[in-house]
C-alpha cells in the first residue's frame, strides 16, 4: 500500500536531541517554514538522547582527562578544553533563551547543578593533573577549579570514593563547582512539546527506509507508517539526518559524494547504577578518572551523581562492549550493511589499526558483572555487589574515515557533520560530547546549509546566544555575565557558580 505524501520545507530524520535542537532554532529564525519529524520510535529522546543511554554530564571539559593531553614535551593541550567549554556555554545561553521567553518551563527537570571532579591515583598521574590543574585555572573559563592531594580534604570531598583507602596512596583530585548534570532525555521531549504546539508536524512510528534526488531538486523519502503498515513518499527542501547511529545508513542512500569512504564503528556500553539510597546520599559529583590503555575516549571510567526524574542516582561506568547494531533498537545486520564498495578499503584499514581497541571491546563484553564490581571498586573500595544492579547503555558509532594526516581508516571521536555541497541535506554522525554541544552543532549545519540566510539570521541569533560568534576565553566581562545569566535563567543558583 503507498501514497502520495507531502512536501514540505524541511524534514528532520529522528527525534533526539539534535532535531529538537535544529527545529527549535529554525522555527525561531523562519517561524512560517513548515517542519516534518519522522521518528521510528514511539516517543521523542528514546534512544542515543535518552537519559538512560548517556552519562548526563554537562560536557564542559571541566573533568573529562582526555580533553587535556600531556605533549611530548610534557605540557599540557587544553585547546580542545578551551573548544569544548565554549561550546557548551552556547547550548546553556540557548536554553536560558527558551526559558526566559517560557517556550520551556521548569529547568530543574533538565539541568542540576552537581560539582566535576577529576580523579588520579599514582605518583605520575598526580604529576599530571596537577599539571593540568596549572593550565587550566589560570584560564576564565576554569575559574573556580581547585586541586588537592590531601587526603582529609579530598574525604570532605569525596567520602565514599576515600572510605577504605590506604594513607600512603598517591592520590589527587581537582573540583569546581559550576558543572552541571543534564537529563537530555527531558530536556529533548520538552523542544519537542514545544515544536508541536509551534505546528511542527512529528510522526512517530515511521521509518525512513530511503532518501533520493528528484529531476526537480527535492529529496524524496521512502516512509514506513509502521502503524498502519502503508508506504508513505514525503518531499522536501532540505533533509537534516539526525537518527544517531542509525545516520549512516541513511546518508549512504543519499548518494552524495561526501557520504563516499565514511563508515561506522560500533560500541556498546553498560553502567551499574546503585539502588541503595544511602549509598547514593554519600556522594555528590560527577568525578572522572583516566582512561585505560587501549580503551576509546568515550569509555573513560567515572562515578556520577544523577536527576533521573527528579530522583538522585548514582552510577559507574560505562564498561564498554561490542555489538553490530548501530542503534539499541538497531539490527545485527547493521555493521555489514554499512560496508559498501566505496568504503570497504577505509574499513578494513580501520580494522588494521585498531586491533587494541577490539580486543579492549572484547575482553569488556566478557567481564562477568563482580569483575565489573572489582572496577568499580577502583572508585570504591569498599563497593558492595548487592547495592549494583548493570543497565545497558546506548549505542554509539564512532566514525571512520580517510584523512591527510592520519592516512585511511582513521576513528574519529567526537561529533561531526557531513553535508552535501549545496547544503540541501545534512547528517549528523559521532558521539561524545554529542548532545552538550546541540547548539553549537547545529549552528554548523546552518551555517554550511543556509549561507545565503545566515546575514539575515545573525541579529536573532545573537538575541538567543549572546556570545555566538565571540570568543568568552578572550571576553571575561561577557564571560561573567553570561554565566550570571545562565545561572539564572537554568536554576543554578549563584553560590554554584564560583567567580574568582
Amino acid at each position: 500500500m503507498s501514497n502520495s505524501g507531502t512536501t514540505t520545507d524541511v524534514i528532520l530524520i529522528g527525534a533526539g536531541i539534535m532535531s529538537a535542537t535544529l527545529g527549535t532554532l529554525l522555527k525561531e529564525l523562519v517561524p512560517e517554514w513548515e517542519i516534518t519529524v519522522f521518528e521510528k520510535l514511539a516517543n521523542a529522546g528514546e534512544e542515543s538522547s535518552n537519559e538512560w543511554n548517556n552519562a548526563g554530564t554537562g560536557h564542559a571539559a571541566l573533568c573529562e582527562l582526555n580533553y587535556t593531553v600531556e605533549k611530548p614535551d610534557g605540557s599540557i593541550d587544553i585547546s580542545k578544553a578551551i573548544k569544548i567549554n565554549e561550546q557548551f556555554q552556547l547550548s546553556m545561553q540557548f536554553w536560558s533563551y527558551l526559558l526566559n521567553n517560557k517556550l520551556i518551563r521548569k529547568p530543574q527537570d533538565f539541568i542540576m547543578p552537581i560539582p566535576h571532579m577529576s580523579l588520579v591515583q599514582g605518583e605520575q598521574n598526580v604529576t599530571f593533573l596537577k599539571k593540568r590543574f596549572k593550565a587550566l585555572s589560570n584560564n576564565p573559563l576554569f575559574q573556580g577549579m581547585e586541586f588537592s592531594d590531601d587526603h582529609e580534604k579530598l574525604i570532605e570531598w569525596i567520602p565514599l570514593i576515600m572510605e577504605g583507602r590506604k594513607l600512603d596512596e598517591p592520590i589527587a583530585a581537582t573540583r569546581i563547582d559550576s558543572g552541571t548534570d543534564v537529563n537530555f532525555g527531558a530536556l529533548t521531549r520538552k523542544l519537542f512539546d514545544h515544536l508541536k504546539n509551534q505546528h511542527v508536524d512529528i510522526k512517530y512510528n515511521h521509518q525512513v527506509d530511503d532518501i533520493k534526488r528528484t529531476e526537480d531538486g527535492l529529496w524524496e523519502l521512502k516512509v514506513w507508517n509502521i502503524a498502519t503498515g502503508a508506504i508513505e513518499r514525503h518531499r522536501a527542501k532540505f533533509v537534516f539526518i539526525g537518527g544517531g547511529g542509525g545516520s549512516l545508513p541513511l546518508l549512504q542512500k543519499t548518494g552524495i559524494p561526501e557520504s563516499k569512504h565514511i563508515g561506522g564503528f560500533p560500541v556498546s556500553g553498560l553502567f551499574l547504577v546503585c539502588n541503595n539510597p544511602e549509598v547514593v546520599a554519600q556522594h555528590h559529583a560527577k568525578v572522572y578518572g583516566k582512561a585505560a590503555v587501549g580503551a576509546p575516549p568515550m569509555s573513560v571510567p567515572h562515578l556520577d551523581t544523577r536527576y533521573i526524574d527528579n530522583k538522585k542516582s548514582l552510577l559507574f561506568g560505562p564498561f564498554a562492549g561490542f555489538s553490530p547494531k548501530f542503534l539499541k533498537t538497531g539490527s545485527n545486520m547493521d555493521l555489514i550493511g554499512s560496508v559498501k564498495p566505496n568504503n570497504l578499503v577505509t574499513m578494513l584499514a580501520a580494522g588494521a589499526k585498531n586491533v587494541p581497541l577490539t580486543k579492549y571491546l572484547i575482553q569488556q563484553l566478557m567481564l562477568s558483572k563482580e569483575q565489573r564490581i572489582e572496577e568499580l571498586r577502583e572508585f570504591i573500595p569498599n563497593a558492595k555487589s548487592e547495592e549494583w544492579d548493570i543497565v545497558v547503555a546506548g549505542q554509539r558509532v564512532q566514525v571512520i574515515k580517510d584523512t591527510e594526516s592520519e592516512g585511511k581508516g582513521t576513528l574519529q571521536f567526537g561529533t561531526e557533520v557531513i553535508n552535501a555541497a549545496d547544503g540541501s541535506i545534512a547528517a549528523l554522525l559521532g558521539a561524545s560530547p554529542g548532545a552538550s554541544t546541540a547548539v553549537p552543532v547545529m549552528l554548523e549545519v546552518m551555517n554550511k546549509c543556509f549561507p545565503q540566510h545566515i546575514i539575515e539570521w545573525e541579529p536573532k541569533i545573537m538575541e538567543m546566544i549572546p556570545s555566538y560568534g565571540l570568543s568568552l576565553m578572550k571576553n571575561p566581562e561577557l564571560l561573567h555575565d553570561i554565566h550570571t545569566s545562565t545561572a539564572q535563567a537554568l536554576g543554578l543558583s549563584e553560590k554554584e557558580l564560583v567567580f574568582r
